[in-house]
């Protein structure tokens, strides 16, 4: 079991479609302590009668906005979405090819996007109870941590959605003390967002999303309100912004 035994649990996904969002929803929807999976996405997503579909645009916060209302007040709320690279966009290997397009659609899709699912969701979130709001962020994004450069935008990206997510941390503790806003680093997932990138990655570190997304539940399933606000990675890992 993931999640503390408490029955008629309400959870969400955004960014359900993708390879950990949807190993997220899977894992979820087979635990009997879980009645509602609201699970978003741009298509349409097939599941069994406990997974409710809702469709929302990063780029549109009245679509998100539209969302927060379908989900209602979740008790478990993750937010799967995230931009590497694209047909037309590649992380950087030198401050020479930074481009203002790749800033922009890093920082719409890491950072903005994440932040206005928290400006709508956050408030709904209850109080009167333990309640989750996770986001996946990366390694990569942690100041501390670097030691290699580059991927300039991603990592900018990343860094400012884990400064989003201590402010939000901050700020809720105010009115609902037993919220656990978190970053998640989820390792290296064999999804298309990590797929051009996985030659220099050992066996053993290339985990499959299913995997990914379980070691993420046990911990979130482990905090605590005090530890609030911080980056942890798949294997429980407090990592330093």
């Amino acid at each position: 079991m993931h999640l503390p035994p408490a029955p008629g649990l309400n959870a969400c996904i955004f960014g359900a479609s993708g390879g950990i969002g949807a190993a997220f929803v899977r894992q979820l929807q087979a635990q009997p302590e879980i009645a509602c999976v609201h699970a978003g996405a741009r298509s349409n997503i097939d599941g069994n009668p406990k997974v409710r579909p809702f469709a929302f645009d990063l780029n549109d916060e009245a679509s998100i906005a539209d969302a927060a209302i379908t989900i209602g007040s979740p008790d478990l709320a993750i937010v799967a979405t995230g931009m590497l690279h694209s047909a037309s966009i590649q992380p950087e290997k030198s401050l020479k090819i930074q481009t203002p397009e790749a800033y922009a659609a890093a920082f719409a899709v890491n950072t903005i996007g994440p932040a206005l699912i928290g400006k709508h969701l956050l408030p709904r979130l209850p109080k009167d109870r333990r309640s989750v709001f996770a986001v996946l962020s990366a390694r990569v994004g942690s100041i501390s941590d670097n030691r290699l450069g580059g991927w300039h935008a991603y990592r900018a990206s990343k860094a400012a959605l884990n400064m989003i997510v201590r402010n939000f941390a901050i700020e809720m503790a105010r009115t609902h003390p037993q919220a656990i806003i978190v970053a998640l680093h989820p390792g290296t997932a064999d999804t298309a967002l990590s797929q051009p990138f996985q030659r220099g990655v050992a066996e053993n570190k290339l985990f499959t999303p299913d995997y990914a997304a379980g070691r993420m539940l046990d911990v979130l399933a482990g905090l605590t309100p005090e530890e609030s606000g911080h980056l942890f990675a798949w294997d429980g890992e407090r990592i330093a912004f």
